[in-house]
């Protein structure tokens, strides 16, 4: 069988192994169906499980889960992962579900959509979706060989799953090696990529590190994880987040300043989603983030990734669904400045500010094209000020010294004899 075609045609591959499916339940042995899943599949079938069961078994009814969560040690991780992998939104495809450590269901987060259509498999809380309890699924696989899995299509045993791409890992205390419970992320078949594992196994480093913290212990009377992870982060300082004064994004040192006057640089790829924040006020999706700086190669869910770390460093000074930077962060980066300087007419002083390109390091198209506008804005107010001396200083950044056409207007304004006029003619190629 084509493992291929799980991503490039996966209406084919499912077909593929729904044929395989009714041959190995059936007892005809198919090479192509690995051992361990044709042995999950008759492990569950000798438990009673059959291809044509819909309901899972029930362990707990909602109000229970309610107290189940409370005291679990993944209560404290569930924000996190909602940050990270969750897509509530109104076109939001995939569903996030967390287990406890048997594979009850304790949390899933999705769109109306996909819970609607979760609901029609009874996959919800307090569902029990081990082996014994539904058969074969990512979950369950991921509970009985304590390893990262990813179920497509008829690898489920039950048909009703058929239509499914799920991944699921499990996440382990740090401390003890102890099993606490069952990442997974489910959706129709075309929502599986080949970067899905790869997120998954990611979002379970990241709950086992903050497993690790001294408040690791189950968190009493702690909010619901929706709510909580809406709530802000808060720097590894301890110090809340929402303490950020401004960004620098000119140069190539980019920076998060705080009003205690502390400095944390920022990589660049940070620097660069920040850059976009701070080009738009009504904010990005994952999705448009995702193609301005991959292009058709990238993922919402890496940039849900890089986002969560964002959002750890700099807090409520930016906001989620849809991101954006907050209110008294809005343009207040040192590119913001020099844009505000120059709507208030103060060229001058917006030249003062305009210290360096926009990150200078980066090669992201949307961020080539932020510098090439800032340039514009600068060049175009200094040509058009009739000031000498501005345009003596414009063409002696790096900004401007390409700046032919500011080259014309000195010459227009100190004459053509005039040295200065000279040398930065010579140092544009004219």
């Amino acid at each position: 069988m084509d493992y291929g075609l799980r991503f490039s045609d996966p209406a084919k591959y499912a077909r593929a192994l729904r044929r395989a499916h009714e041959l190995v339940i059936s007892g005809v042995p198919r090479p192509e169906i690995p051992d361990v899943l044709a042995d999950s599949w008759r492990r569950s079938m000798a438990l009673g499980i059959s291809p044509d069961q819909h309901s899972p078994r029930h362990l707990h009814d909602a109000a229970e889960v309610l107290e189940l969560r409370r005291e679990h040690r993944l209560q404290q991780v569930m924000p996190a992962l909602d940050e990270l992998l969750a897509d509530s939104s109104s076109s939001g495809r995939h569903l996030l579900v967390l287990t406890d450590a048997s594979g009850e269901i304790l949390w899933r987060v999705g769109s109306p959509a996909v819970l609607r259509r979760a609901d029609r498999l009874e996959f919800f809380e307090g569902a029990d979706w081990s082996e014994a309890g539904i058969g074969t699924n990512a979950i369950s696989e991921a509970l009985v060989t304590g390893r990262p899995v990813q179920l497509f299509s008829a690898e489920h045993l039950v048909r009703t799953h058929h239509e499914w791409a799920c991944t699921a890992a499990p996440i382990t205390d740090p401390a003890t090696g102890r099993l606490l419970g069952v990442l997974d992320v489910s959706g129709p078949l075309d929502t599986l990529t080949a970067d899905t594992l790869r997120m998954v196994r990611c979002a379970v480093r990241v709950a086992e590190s903050l497993l690790v913290a001294p408040d690791g212990g189950k968190p009493a009377g702690a909010p619901s994880p929706v709510r909580a992870s809406r709530q802000s982060p808060r720097r590894q300082s301890g110090r809340p987040a929402a303490a950020v004064e401004s960004l620098e994004l000119l140069g190539d040192r980019p920076a998060a300043v705080f009003r205690d006057g502390s400095r944390v640089p920022l990589t660049l790829r940070r620097a660069e989603i920040l850059a976009l924040l701070d080009s738009r006020h009504q904010g990005w999706s994952a999705e448009e983030l995702a193609y301005e700086l991959h292009g058709d190669a990238g993922t919402p869910v890496a940039i849900r990734t890089e986002m969560f770390r964002v959002r750890s460093l700099l807090g409520e000074a930016v906001e989620s669904n849809p991101y954006r930077l907050a209110a008294g962060l809005a343009g207040s980066s040192d590119s913001g400045r020099v844009l505000r300087l120059l709507r208030e007419g103060r060229v001058s002083d917006a030249l003062q500010a305009y210290r360096a390109p926009l990150l200078s390091r980066s090669g992201v198209l949307s961020v080539q094209l932020l510098r090439d506008q800032l340039d514009l804005a600068v060049g175009s107010a200094v040509r058009s000020s009739g000031d000498a001396g501005l345009l003596v200083r414009w063409l002696s950044t790096d900004m401007g010294a390409s700046d032919f056409a500011a080259v014309e207007a000195l010459g227009q304004l100190v004459g053509r004899g005039d040295p200065r006029y000279l040398a930065f003619l010579a140092s544009c190629g004219g």
